[in-house]
């Protein structure tokens, strides 16, 4: 995943059940300046916030998209606990907005 123009906050964490590191996350800023590229293996959820006007996101999938793999956690559970760089609530999809917590998620083992 890369940023072709603008700045985000990209996060990754840890959802698989078996892992030490369960629940885990880190985070970076990526942009079209830093050029900064970022991996995110199989059993790891992705999420960002744009910290630009607007910003166009490249992604490669090593699998073709598949809606019944899908899941979404809440950019905001406290179980997780992401420090966003943001004052106040985000813009929301409705995909994050019905998102659910990491807990309820049913997810790797």
């Amino acid at each position: 995943m890369r940023v072709v123009s603008g700045r985000i906050f990209d996060v990754v964490v840890d959802i698989r059940k078996s892992s030490g590191n369960f629940g885990r996350w880190v985070g970076t800023d990526v942009s079209e300046e830093n050029r900064r590229e970022v991996w995110i293996p199989e059993g790891f959820a992705h999420g960002f916030l744009v910290l630009s006007a607007s910003a166009d996101v490249l992604y490669k999938a090593t699998e073709y998209y598949s809606p019944e793999h899908e899941r979404c956690i809440a950019w905001n559970d406290p179980d997780i606990g992401i420090a966003w760089p943001l004052q106040g609530d985000p813009i929301l999809s409705w995909r994050d907005k019905a998102a659910m917590s990491l807990r309820t998620a049913e997810l790797f083992p």
